[in-house]
């Protein structure tokens, strides 16, 4: 499940919590709505990362080129 899916079946059982009175399910769609949150960030953490070996990749290729006159 995607980090919005969580963050929105999280929110949904946390408003169900709420109206009927019972709080363990309204704690549970906090907690599904922060792991979304969560996993979200990671994901976005993950891309960064992937951009930045892949910049790296790219100088270090180009340096070689240099080395080798290309």
């Amino acid at each position: 499940m995607s980090g919005k899916s969580d963050q929105a079946k999280g929110r949904a059982k946390e408003i169900a919590g709420t109206v009927v009175g019972d709080k363990d399910l309204e704690s549970e769609g906090k907690a599904d709505r922060r792991a979304g949150e969560m996993k979200e960030k990671l994901d976005h953490a993950k891309g960064k990362i992937k951009d930045l070996i892949d910049q790296t990749a790219d100088k270090a290729e180009e340096a070689i080129d240099k080395v080798k006159g290309r």
